[in-house]
């Protein structure tokens, strides 16, 4: 098995992964706070980061030479997923995970205004193909407007903007300070904004975040064991993740992910009796064929600069 296969293969494992946790918080969602099991989350992956770069005897350094940027990232993925997993609790699984996946568009955007980026016609005709399937899944109304079909969307744009910061940081902060930093930021943030809502209870008794006010869970050992496996499995994908990109290329990870699409469609029908109507499909396969496009013309793009780098040596 070559490099690239195995880095496929670990990054369809760590999307069945996620696929499996988020079935897990749908499922319990109603019964408990979401900020406890994010926040539980976000330390589980503080501590099995650290195990990690323990075993393999990698050099521990969580400190940041960007702590502004590093602590901003770690509230955006905070306010970012807990949208989308109060969508979750609302909406079909795999309508609000095809929405989340319009996040290559909001990157292409965000790279031309901040990195000054070119964006081609091309491009810019697959982020419109994109946008009429977001349409398809939301099937916005004059009247009516699914509110929860938005909030995957602004967690797509939160998960951009942390990736373009990521990317203007990465000359001196390695991928596993990013990411504990994000671990460590969701949960600083996660634990500040439950107690601001338990300060204003007013804020935590409006209908959409009244999933996050709830008192926590400490005596229910069921619903304790389903935080854990949750934190443990969402965890170990990240850390799949981050290995695969490590031993396998890029041009073949990236489109590789669409299968948490899959996964979402599969275990939201297998265990939450979901399905997404005809328009939604549609809709979802517009969003994959884009973002797949934009990412194979990235990949042909970042070719043809080391060839003509190679002809100039």
């Amino acid at each position: 098995m070559s490099n690239n296969q195995y880095g496929v293969l670990l990054i369809f494992a760590g999307m069945l992964f996620f696929s499996i946790q988020d079935v897990l918080i749908k499922k319990i969602v109603l019964e408990v706070s979401l900020i406890q099991i994010i926040v539980i989350r976000s330390f589980f992956g503080c501590v099995m980061l650290s195990l990690f770069l323990y075993l393999t005897k990698r050099k521990i350094t969580f400190g940041s030479s960007y702590p502004v940027i590093a602590i901003f990232r770690g509230g955006l993925f905070f306010f970012g997923f807990t949208l989308f997993y109060i969508a979750v609790s609302k909406i079909n699984l795999a309508e609000a995970t095809s929405l989340f996946f319009i996040s290559p568009f909001f990157m292409t955007i965000l790279s031309r205004v901040i990195l000054k980026n070119p964006i081609g016609l091309n491009r810019v005709f697959a982020i419109i193909v994109g946008f009429l399937g977001t349409l398809l899944i939301v099937k916005p109304e004059f009247d009516t407007l699914n509110i929860y079909m938005i909030l995957p969307m602004i967690c797509a744009f939160t998960y951009s903007i942390s990736m373009i910061l990521a990317k203007l940081t990465s000359d001196k902060d390695s991928l596993f300070q990013q990411t504990f930093h994000i671990y460590l930021g969701t949960f600083v943030v996660g634990s500040l904004v439950y107690l601001l809502l338990n300060a204003f209870p007013k804020v935590g008794s409006v209908t959409m975040f009244s999933s996050l006010a709830k008192p926590l869970i400490f005596n229910d050992l069921n619903i304790l064991l389903i935080i854990l496996i949750i934190a443990f499995i969402g965890s170990l994908g990240i850390l799949l993740l981050i290995y695969a990109y490590r031993v396998g290329s890029p041009t073949s990870n990236s489109p590789s992910e669409y299968i948490l699409l899959i996964f979402s469609t599969f275990n939201g029908f297998i265990f939450l009796g979901e399905l997404p109507d005809f328009y939604s499909i549609i809709g979802m396969s517009l969003i994959v064929g884009s973002g797949l496009y934009i990412i194979f013309r990235e990949n042909v793009k970042d070719k043809l600069v080391v060839s003509k780098a190679t002809l100039r040596t």
